[in-house]
């Protein structure tokens, strides 16, 4: 694979980089990654994901954009209310990198459908807000053998983890939590969801170029109010049931 002129001035941010360069940059060009949900999380990890040139980018979503999403959803204006987040996203990413390829799914992730959709791709982004979900990508990626970069808020905190297999984010998150809270109902800050955003991003082009060390099994915890980060490793659960 060659890079054109003004792929060079594009990227030429990434070339410089020891841990990219041009072999990282055309392994970024030929990546694919879904990204389920194009909310708050979804949204700037798929700017960021365009913006760094990965060849082809998957949006899943259902919803139509709402006036309340505009506080923290940066993908959108207000004249896109009433339309398809992910036709409204595909155009956004396209004007920003005409390069990328971008495939939409105007449906809501189920496991009546997961297993369909996951396999094929090399990275998957869920930044969902309901657990049933984010259950149903993980039993997928952990089938199709697909990792999982997961990006969670509320209110001022949010999370980031990797999983690759076991262990997986059930091991994490065995349940549906009794007290469980959607950003509707208990309130996010929306900076928060361009850092997590951007965070998912991050480790998914560290997956594909092989830079650093991803957040493998383990989970970064932002605590906004404090501005305080801290990580820690996640166990694997013996009984878990979709990888133990």
């Amino acid at each position: 694979m060659t890079f054109s002129d003004d792929d060079v001035e594009r990227y030429a941010r990434h070339l410089v980089l020891a841990e990219i360069g041009g072999p990282g940059q055309q392994k970024l060009a030929r990546a694919r990654i879904l990204i389920v949900g194009l909310g708050g999380v979804g949204g700037p990890a798929a700017q960021y994901l365009a913006a760094a040139g990965v060849g082809t980018l998957g949006l899943i979503d259902d919803d139509a954009v709402a006036l309340s999403n505009l506080q923290r959803q940066v993908l959108f204006a207000t004249s896109d209310i009433g339309r398809l987040k992910v036709e409204t996203g595909a155009e956004r990413l396209g004007a920003l990198n005409p390069g990328v390829a971008v495939q939409t799914f105007p449906e809501r992730l189920t496991p009546e459908n997961a297993a369909r959709r996951i396999p094929g791709w090399d990275v998957v982004v869920d930044g969902t807000d309901d657990f049933p979900t984010r259950f149903a990508v993980n039993a997928a990626c952990v089938a199709a053998g697909v990792p999982l970069v997961s990006g969670a808020l509320g209110r001022w905190d949010g999370q980031v983890g990797i999983f690759t297999g076991r262990p997986c984010y059930r091991c994490l998150v065995p349940d549906v939590p009794p007290d469980a809270a959607t950003c509707a109902r208990v309130g996010v800050v929306g900076a928060l969801a361009g850092l997590v955003g951007a965070a998912c991003a991050l480790e998914a082009v560290k997956l594909i170029t092989g830079a650093g060390r991803p957040l493998i099994g383990r989970l970064t915890l932002h605590d906004g109010l404090t501005g305080r980060s801290r990580t820690v490793e996640i166990a694997a659960d013996p009984a878990c049931p979709v990888c133990g």
